[in-house]
Parts: C-alpha cells; sequence; structure tokens
C-alpha cells in the first residue's frame, strides 16, 4: 500500500509564494502521472498540474504562476506557487492521475488572505 503525505501549506498574503511537498512511502513515479489537486468545501476536487516523464500541463487558472516538479530519488513530487490569489485557497492533495482512491492523503491547507 502507497502512502501520499502532503506538506508545505500555510498562511501567505496575496502575492506571495509556497511550496507544496508530496512524499510518497515508495517509488511509483516510474509508473505513474503524478498530479496535484485541491478543494474547497462544497466544490468538486479539482486538477492543478499534472506531471510525467515528458512533460507538466496546468490548469489554466495556475498557468504561468504554479511550477509541478519531481526528484525520483527521493520519491517526492513538488508544487511552487508563486503570485498566490485568495482564489488559491483549498486544501491540496497529491495522487496520480487518474486518481486512485486509495492514494488519497490527508492534503494540505493553503489560506491566501490578507
Amino acid at each position: 500500500q502507497v502512502q501520499l503525505v502532503e506538506s508545505g501549506g500555510g498562511l501567505v498574503q496575496p502575492g506571495g509564494s509556497l511550496r507544496l511537498s508530496c512524499a510518497a512511502s515508495r517509488s511509483i513515479f516510474s509508473f505513474y502521472t503524478m498530479a496535484w489537486y485541491r478543494q474547497v468545501p462544497g466544490k468538486q476536487r479539482e486538477l492543478v498540474a499534472s506531471i510525467t516523464n515528458s512533460g507538466t500541463n496546468y490548469a489554466d487558472s495556475v498557468k504561468g504562476r504554479f511550477t509541478i516538479s519531481r526528484d525520483n530519488a527521493k520519491n517526492t513530487v513538488y508544487l511552487q506557487m508563486d503570485s498566490l490569489k485568495p482564489e488559491d485557497t483549498a486544501v491540496y492533495y497529491c495522487n496520480t492521475k487518474p486518481a486512485l482512491q486509495a492514494y488519497w492523503g490527508q492534503g494540505t491547507q493553503v489560506t491566501v488572505s490578507s
């Protein structure tokens, strides 16, 4: 059973930056597309960014502001978030793409507010 543990969230002012990390309990990145998702209360979870061996993809709402990367040696996926906006406030999760139900973790809260 693989566990994914997200960290790095917090409270940040508009225009600020955060770097999220997602550590996997064992090596899975060679087999899966990895992705970051986010969810706000009352809304569906949405795909934010994904990464494969050949490239990255981003939701239009974060394109140019967020950067996904991964370190296969550390079994860790990152999400660098710059120029944060209040509408980026959500719980952020990592998972495969498509997401596997068993891999959902606790997520990490990101709050963008002055």
